[in-house]
């Protein structure tokens, strides 16, 4: 490699970290990537063709072939590998050089690196990047957080290979420290909890409504081209059309039904707990990801423990319909959730982040894109500081329509023996909201009883203690 004559460095050549670059250089940028494995290194260059590539397993040859202020993008696991890479750069890099950690890292990571690069004069960005290894390729939605001037450096690089929708990046400055990760890992959260709305419409459309595989195909492919247009319903039907090819059955019905998580979906309802928002729906996908994972204990409690249910059959298309518009129900309240929890963890750690854009650069790029998010983004436009997006006037009313719908698809389930915890949590989560008063009066005279704890009343101002009894 000659002496500084590459625009962005990336360190990481997995498929991910192949494919941000390759785009990268698509749009014009010479480009530099290093990872320990050469193979990988020239793996960079074949697939890059004329365009002005080089891979290297050096990390003095690699930093040395980047212009200044170097721009240094890691695509590698998240967690300790992270902080060796940096460390491995550190004592090649002059200050104003600029790392990006494109990784799921975890927000108080990257807290934590902002302040230990800030002090060696070396500008940080944690970026989130959502799309899968296509996004990647072709244009993926990127969160950057951290400090704004550091982020100007690339924003041009980035907003090039963004995705884009109307002609506008799917990329927007997040806001201060770890704002990208945090918006990132809530993104995840949504993710989650809109996968397990997925997964019970299918159980139930199968289960409930008698829908073939082809059927289901047909049904999701018919939801795409509706309100409910989005990528991950584009995929769904997608996989119930796919043949296995180990049999001559379908692909779906050979699948384990044990799913993985690599813990962002996890993080978001931590996160949640320990500020005290509720994201019930992204805690139910949680919940079922795990208990999933508990495939041997299911199997043989299948043999001992029996439903009583009382289920009747239905019409398909009129059940189909009914499920379609909770989905779309449970989808929203998703959003809403997740939604809540970035406006709240915002005002908390000063990360100033702004709803509208949040939304209009998930609406390309992203896994979880779709064509409601722009409406999610006008409700913003109207209302910057509303708290909770079942509030705006954009959602209310259609929120009270479906949610008709949405207790017919529940009951069905409760009748069938049919778990639906993510959909039944949607619901209550917006009985909850909606009710001026809730049991929860019971909940602190309990605690005053036992615990002294205290309790407030409704008519008058005050701290107040009962002794209970007597």
């Amino acid at each position: 490699m000659s002496q500084e004559e590459y625009d962005f460095g990336m360190v990481g050549l997995g498929v991910m970290g192949r494919n941000f670059l390759l785009n990268v250089a698509d749009h014009g940028y010479a480009v530099a990537g290093m990872d320990q494995s050469a193979e990988k290194a020239k793996a960079l260059e074949v697939e890059a063709g004329d365009k002005k590539a080089k891979g290297t397993t050096s990390t003095e040859e690699f930093v040395a072939s980047l212009k200044k202020p170097r721009k240094i993008m890691l695509l590698v696991p998240a967690g300790k590998v992270v902080d060796i890479v940096i460390n491995s750069l550190l004592p090649h890099l002059d200050q104003g050089d600029l790392i990006i950690d494109g990784g799921n890292s975890f927000f108080p990571d990257t807290d934590r690196r902002s302040v230990e690069l800030e002090e060696k004069g070396i500008r940080f960005l944690g970026v989130g990047v959502s799309g899968g290894a296509e996004g990647a390729r072709r244009g993926p939605s990127i969160m950057p957080g951290g400090n704004k001037s550091a982020y100007e450096v690339v924003a041009p690089i980035l907003e090039d290979v963004s995705a884009k929708v109307n002609g506008e990046p799917c990329v927007a400055f997040m806001g201060n420290g770890s704002a990208g990760h945090y918006v990132k890992m809530v993104h995840n959260g949504i993710e989650y909890a809109i996968m397990q709305l997925l997964a019970e419409s299918y159980d139930l459309l199968k289960n409930v409504g008698g829908l073939s595989n082809q059927q289901l195909g047909d049904t999701f492919t018919a939801w795409n081209k509706a309100e409910l247009e989005s990528f991950l319903v584009e995929i769904t039907a997608e996989i119930f059309y796919q043949k296995d090819d180990l049999t001559e059955g379908d692909l779906i019905d050979a699948i384990l039904d044990k799913a993985k998580q690599k813990g962002t979906g996890k993080w978001t309802s931590q996160n949640a707990m320990d500020n005290g928002i509720p994201v019930p729906t992204i805690d139910a996908a949680v919940t079922m990801r795990g208990m999933s994972s508990l495939k041997a204990e299911r199997v043989s409690a299948s043999e001992i423990l029996s439903a009583h249910t009382n289920g009747s059959s239905v019409d398909a298309a009129a059940f189909a319909e009914d499920m379609k518009k909770a989905l779309l129900f449970a989808t929203i309240i998703s959003y809403a959730q997740g939604l809540s929890l970035l406006k709240e963890v915002s005002d908390e750690k000063n990360y100033e982040l702004d709803p509208e854009a949040i939304a209009r650069i998930w609406r390309g790029g992203c896994i979880i894109r779709a064509s409601l998010l722009e409406d999610i983004r006008k409700a913003f436009v109207a209302e910057p500081d509303i708290k909770n997006l079942m509030a705006s006037p954009v959602f209310a009313s259609s929120l009270s329509e479906l949610q008709a719908s949405c207790r017919t698809v529940v009951k069905h389930a409760i009748d069938a023996g049919i778990p639906v915890l993510a959909l039944s949590s949607a619901l209550s989560y917006f009985d909850a909201y909606r009710r001026d008063r809730l049991p929860l009066n019971l909940t602190q005279a309990q605690r005053d009883n036992f615990g002294s704890h205290t309790y407030e009343r409704t008519d008058r101002a005050g701290v107040f203690h009962t002794e209970w009894g007597s």
